[in-house]
């Protein structure tokens, strides 16, 4: 079994299979994890606020922002994450597997982390489509996985850390480590040579066929046979991938790449009114409600409630505002708004300032037919009770006969078909 798993490593050795590039993929990794780490927790804050949290409301297009980062970032660890496996991959055939506690603790925190990682940014690839094909529910799996993947993350990084550290910085000449990229940390030299002399261009572990045979082979040039490809060309390869699969992608956020959406789920300007839909007027089964002459939007504040047809809300002072739909699946749509102020509306109903409210819409499922609204957005003056949209009559799909838009808050908040908004008691 020693000799065997020596001959794998020998087999598998490559010049960009190397402490050095396993360094730097593995803090490019690092980086997209902790972008995904960080926005992803303001857009759950955002969604669930604690009590005593408040958000900015500049710019009107924070959210759109960070969570068109957030989605940037997760697709950008497909092509990071499967390189730096790529990288590492010799290191699964050490023997013996395990030699100390720290070696323990390596390979648990790293099988940790890459299985994490794999779920959590496949399902949220998944969820951008609206697509759930697993048995569990999505957004608390994602937001507990997020805590998995950072804490095995700080926990392979502490373990590594001496070996990050010597290989942070280009050396200007390559070291041992780096010439034999087969050994890593001091081996037995006599298992090492038995290993070397079974492995030649006729025997050995056998390479697969076809392109993904001639790839690896061009990639995984043994030791002792002439390097046929470079680090750097590595790294162009990793660069090349990252920038396809996020081109082709953030159009649906980013309007400068909207020409290359390609595999985006939305796409921009396309959809009722020239904005994409994610939740239609079917699914939330609010048709007969929304259309219904007898519709009013109930304002409960103040101990008193009052309530408003769609003419008296017409008949109020209206306000024009540009501002986005940016939703959790990381699409985005710049649009123009027209309505009533949520601020003066709240005023003429006799509620008072600093209230917090609560949106209902005629949905009567859904895990955001009410949503809340911190007195910060109440307060905003580009906080709108919606009735047109792009110069027309607010479609249904997106929301009629009234929904609410405000700046730097996540699509799902911004509640369509409203019916009611009331005072949160403190």
């Amino acid at each position: 079994m020693r000799r065997l798993m020596y001959e794998a490593r020998a087999q598998l050795a490559s010049p960009v299979r190397n402490p050095r590039m396993a360094t730097v993929i593995g803090r490019l990794l690092g980086l997209a994890f902790l972008l995904c780490f960080g926005t992803g927790l303001y857009s759950h804050f955002l969604q669930q606020p604690l009590p005593w949290m408040t958000f900015p409301t500049r710019p009107a297009g924070l959210y759109q922002l960070t969570q068109g980062t957030h989605i940037v970032a997760g697709i950008a660890c497909f092509p990071l994450l499967l390189a730096k496996l790529y990288v590492v991959f010799p290191q699964l055939f050490r023997y013996p597997p395990v030699t100390s506690f720290a070696t323990l603790l390596e390979r648990a925190s790293i099988a940790l982390f890459v299985g994490a990682s794999l779920v959590e940014i496949t399902i949220g690839l998944l969820n951008t489509y609206q697509w759930y094909p697993f048995p569990f529910p999505f957004k608390q799996v994602h937001f507990a996985l997020a805590f998995v993947i950072i804490g095995s993350l700080l926990v392979h990084i502490g373990v590594k850390l001496p070996l990050i550290a010597s290989h942070w910085r280009a050396a200007p000449t390559a070291g041992p480590e780096e010439r034999h990229p087969v050994d890593t940390v001091a081996e037995d030299t006599a298992a090492v040579a038995l290993a070397a002399t079974r492995v030649s261009a006729d025997e050995g572990m056998p390479r697969g066929r076809g392109l993904t045979g001639r790839v690896l082979s061009y990639i995984d040039a043994a030791p002792e046979l002439p390097a046929r490809t470079s680090r750097r060309g590595f790294l162009a390869t990793v660069a090349v991938a990252v920038a396809a699969v996020v081109g082709l992608t953030a159009g649906q956020t980013f309007a400068p790449l909207d020409a290359v959406n390609v595999f985006g789920p939305r796409k921009k300007g396309v959809g009722q009114q020239g904005v994409p839909v994610n939740r239609t007027s079917a699914q939330a089964k609010v048709a007969t409600a929304a259309l219904s002459a007898d519709w009013v939007l109930t304002l409960a504040l103040g101990g008193t409630e009052r309530s408003f047809s769609r003419a008296d809300l017409a008949a109020l002072p209206q306000t024009d505002v540009d501002l986005p739909i940016a939703c959790v699946e990381g699409w985005s749509q710049m649009a123009a708004w027209r309505g009533v102020r949520l601020r003066d509306l709240v005023d003429a109903a006799g509620g008072s300032p600093g209230t917090d409210l609560r949106l209902i819409s005629l949905e009567q499922r859904g895990g955001f037919r009410q949503t809340e609204m911190g007195s910060e957005y109440v307060r905003d003056p580009l906080t709108l009770v919606a009735l047109e949209l792009n110069g027309e009559t607010l479609d249904l799909e997106h929301g009629y006969p009234a929904r609410m838009i405000a700046p730097g808050r996540p699509g799902v908040l911004q509640t369509k078909w409203l019916s009611r908004i009331e005072a949160i008691d403190a």
